[in-house]
C-alpha cells in the first residue's frame, strides 16, 4: 500500500535560490542551491547566515527562509519589528527572554517569537539550521529600546511533545492512514480545515512513496528530516533537509516524492484552504 499526502500549492512569490525545475508554475530549491547572506547586516560577520526559500525577507508580504547559527552562537537582547514562527531542522536552539533557563530545542521542535518581544536566541552544535517564517515583512533586528507591547504568547515546543494525530482523530485524514506505517500530523498553528493560512508537520514511513496535492488556495513544503527524492515528469530531484517546494501560480500541483528506506520523513507544510491526508494502492 502507498499513501498519498495531499496538499494544496498556489501563489507565486519570489526566490534568491536557484530554482531547479523549468516548469513556471514550481519552485524547487535544494538546500545545496540556498543562496546565503547575513541575516542582521549590521552585525557582520557576527550575524547568522539567511537564505530565503521563498518570497523576500526584506520586503512586504509573507516569506520563509533559513538561518544557519554557528556553534556557540548567541545574540545579544533584542526584538523583532514582526511575529515569526520557527522550525528546528538540524542542530540545537534556544529562542527565550534573556534571563530565562536555556531550552535547547532538538530537530522537528517549533517555537514562536511576538513582535516586540525582547529575547535572545542561541545555538549549542556544530551544525544548526531553522527554516523561519513570516507573515508580513519587511523582517528586521531591532534594539531592546524598540520593545512594545505584545498580546501573543511565545510558544517554545520540544519536538518530543508534538501530539501526532492519525485517521483515528481527524476526520479529514482518510482511515487507511490509521495504520502505524500510514502519515500522521502535526497541527503547529492556525486550522487547516478553514480558509486561512496554517502549519503543520507531517511525518511519513521510511520508504513511502507519496503525491503532495491540495483543495485550497496555496501551500507550500520544506523537507525538515529525512532524504525525498522529488519525481517531476523529466527528472527526479533529491531533496535534503532545508530544501523548498511551491508552486509558482494557482494551480493543483501533484507532489509525487518518496522517503527514503533508512529514515522517516518531516515535513512542514504551510497550507492556505487546508489539505487531506489520503492513502492509494501501489501502482
Amino acid at each position: 500500500m502507498r499513501f498519498l499526502l495531499l496538499l494544496a500549492l498556489g501563489a507565486s512569490a519570489c526566490t534568491s535560490a536557484q530554482v531547479v525545475t523549468a516548469d513556471p508554475t514550481t519552485e524547487v530549491v535544494r538546500y545545496a542551491d540556498v543562496e546565503w547572506g547575513p541575516l542582521n547586516a549590521a552585525r557582520g560577520d557576527a550575524s547568522p547566515r539567511a537564505g530565503d526559500l521563498w518570497g523576500d525577507r526584506t520586503g512586504p508580504g509573507a516569506t520563509g527562509f533559513l538561518v544557519q547559527f554557528a556553534d556557540g552562537f548567541s545574540s545579544p537582547p533584542h526584538i523583532h519589528n514582526v511575529t515569526y514562527r520557527g522550525v528546528v531542522i538540524r542542530g540545537l536552539l534556544h529562542n527565550d527572554d534573556p534571563d530565562a533557563e536555556e531550552m535547547w530545542l532538538p530537530p522537528g521542535s517549533f517555537w514562536t517569537q511576538p513582535a516586540g518581544d525582547v529575547h535572545i536566541t542561541a545555538a549549542d552544535a556544530a551544525i544548526n539550521l531553522a527554516y523561519i517564517e513570516i507573515q508580513e515583512g519587511p523582517y528586521l533586528v531591532q534594539p531592546t529600546e524598540e520593545a512594545f507591547p505584545n498580546d501573543e504568547v511565545e510558544i517554545n515546543q520540544d519536538a518530543s511533545t508534538l501530539i501526532w494525530l492519525d485517521a483515528s482523530s481527524l476526520a479529514w485524514v482518510d482511515a487507511l492512514g490509521a495504520a502505524a506505517s500510514g502519515p500522521k500530523v502535526a497541527l503547529l498553528w492556525g486550522d487547516p480545515q478553514d480558509d486561512a493560512a496554517s502549519g503543520a508537520l507531517i511525518e511519513l514511513p521510511a520508504g513511502a512513496a507519496s503525491m503532495v496535492r491540495g483543495r485550497g488556495a496555496s501551500l507550500r513544503a520544506v523537507v525538515v528530516q529525512g532524504a525525498v527524492a522529488y519525481r517531476m515528469p523529466s527528472e527526479v530531484i533529491t531533496l535534503e533537509p532545508g530544501s523548498y517546494v511551491g508552486s509558482g501560480a494557482p494551480a493543483t500541483l501533484g507532489l509525487d516524492f518518496e522517503c527514503s528506506a533508512d529514515q522517516a520523513c518531516l515535513v512542514y507544510v504551510r497550507a492556505e484552504g487546508g489539505f487531506d491526508v489520503l492513502p492509494t494502492s501501489a501502482d
